[in-house]
């Protein structure tokens, strides 16, 4: 190759990295924080934090469908504030404590974050409108909350946070403000409550038709894509998982075929259709 092409060629590759890089940059969301950076000193235990404002909310907005009446509370100035109130106040949190409370924590940090996130862009059809894959903003991975200092983003929270503290009934309680997801509690997370109400919100999620449903005689379940998106947090294999959840399955023969392993499982539609409360 004369050394006339070789230039020629690499001024090509040159600008086609250029060009590449300037196209990522273009596509890079900017961050939306959440909060305030605490200093150190002013942080708090988790046993400290107070989910008394977050629980008046849910009362006020969520209905016993855990559906969200986003317009009604968009348009209350004095929610809106409260709802900002309680997020920065999850900001003072140093995340030491128990279990439970770790739970308790991550698990309201998350769904109050989710709403806060729906909020801004209401109205809206479904939370997948603004969850760009490649350039844009994407709800999950550029909307973060800051905790103890850290810009924590709901995907950190949901995959690097609750997934490994070894508890699978978190999928029952995390919501993506979405009909296949399941029904938002409308009432706060509390550590000395969390395990029975994951208890409560599992026996309820096996309990909706749109998200289980078992046939005897062919014995198949039909699941939420959950059990399949997040297998491996309920068993290696399909019997396994099949004996996870049959502890919180209400219909007697489904949940003895579950307890068993006997059966298959085939995965339904998810309904990522905004879970708005129009009253």
């Amino acid at each position: 190759m004369n050394l006339r092409l070789f230039c020629a060629k690499a001024r090509m590759w040159a600008c086609g990295v250029t060009l590449l890089g300037l196209v990522a940059a273009l596509g890079q969301a900017a961050d939306v924080e959440v909060g305030s950076n605490i200093p150190e000193s002013q942080q708090l235990d988790l046993e400290q934090i107070d989910h008394q404002l977050w629980s008046a909310l849910l009362a006020k907005y969520v209905n016993e469908s855990g559906l969200v009446n986003y317009s009604a509370w968009q348009q209350s100035k004095r929610d809106l504030d409260a709802l900002d109130l309680y997020l920065n106040h999850l900001s003072h949190a140093n995340g030491r404590g128990t279990k439970e409370e770790k739970l308790a924590f991550w698990i309201n940090a998350y769904n109050a974050l989710t709403i806060k996130g729906i909020l801004r862009e209401y109205p809206t059809t479904s939370i997948r409108n603004h969850t760009a894959r490649f350039f844009g903003y994407n709800i999950w991975k550029n909307l973060k909350l800051i905790v103890a200092g850290v810009a924590t983003s709901l995907d950190t929270m949901e995959h690097d946070l609750l997934r490994k503290m070894d508890e699978p009934r978190i999928h029952f309680a995390i919501v993506c403000a979405s009909l296949g997801c399941p029904k938002l509690l409308n009432e706060a997370y509390l550590p000395e409550q969390v395990d029975r109400q994951l208890d409560d919100r599992a026996r309820a999620f096996f309990a909706e038709s749109s998200k289980f449903r078992f046939d005897p005689q062919r014995k198949v379940f039909h699941v939420s894509p959950i059990l399949k998106w997040f297998g491996e947090d309920f068993g290696d294999s399909e019997g396994q998982r099949l004996r996870s959840i049959s502890i919180w399955i209400s219909d007697t023969a489904a949940a003895q075929a579950a307890l068993e392993g006997r059966g298959s499982m085939q995965y339904l539609d998810y309904d990522w259709a905004l879970n708005d409360w129009k009253p």
